[in-house]
C-alpha cells in the first residue's frame, strides 16, 4: 500500500489507479470495515489527524480530481467522510517527500520514462516538489512508518 504525500499529478496511469484503489481499501481501514491491513505503517498519519477519515476523504478527492483532469472518471459516491467537513492537513516531514519523490522517479525510470521526463519537467519548472492538499510540510527527515527501500534517497 502507498499512500503518496507527493501531489497525484506527478503519478504515472498505473500509479493514479493503484493509489485510488489503495486508498479505498485504507478507508475501509479506517471505517473498521476490513480486518486486513490493520497494522499498515501508511495508515499512521491518518490515524494520528483529529478526524481520520475526513483526512482520508480528503486525499481521495485529491486523486478523483487528478483523475477527473485526465479525463478519467472515478466514483466520487465511495469517498466517505468528506461530509465531516474539512479535514486538517496532516503533518509529513520534508524528508519523507524527497524520499517519496524519489522512490517515484525509481518506479517510472523502470514503467513508464515518459511520464518520468514529463514529471522532471514540471519539477524542473516548480522548484519545490508539489505535495497532496491533505498534507502539509515540516522540517524532518523520512518519516518512522516509512518502510525505506535501499538505494532511494
Amino acid at each position: 500500500m502507498r499512500l503518496w504525500t507527493i501531489h497525484p499529478s506527478y503519478l504515472d496511469r498505473s500509479g493514479l489507479l493503484a493509489a485510488w484503489r489503495e486508498g479505498l481499501l485504507a478507508q475501509k481501514v479506517l471505517e473498521g470495515a476490513t480486518r486486513g491491513y490493520r497494522n499498515h505503517p501508511q495508515l499512521e498519519r491518518f490515524r494520528k489527524a483529529g478526524d481520520p477519515l475526513a483526512l482520508m476523504g480528503r486525499f481521495l478527492a485529491e486523486l478523483a480530481d487528478e483523475a477527473g483532469r485526465r479525463g478519467y472518471r472515478f466514483d466520487r459516491s465511495k469517498i466517505h467522510g468528506l461530509e465531516r467537513g474539512p479535514a486538517e492537513p496532516a503533518a509529513v516531514a520534508e524528508g519523507q517527500i524527497d524520499y517519496e519523490f524519489a522512490l517515484l522517479k525509481a518506479k517510472l525510470a523502470a514503467r513508464d520514462p515518459e511520464q518520468l521526463g514529463e514529471v522532471e519537467r514540471a519539477f524542473g519548472e516548480e522548484k519545490a516538489i508539489r505535495i497532496c492538499g491533505a498534507f502539509c510540510r515540516r522540517p524532518g527527515g523520512i518519516e518512522e512508518w516509512e518502510k525505506a527501500k535501499a538505494g532511494i534517497q
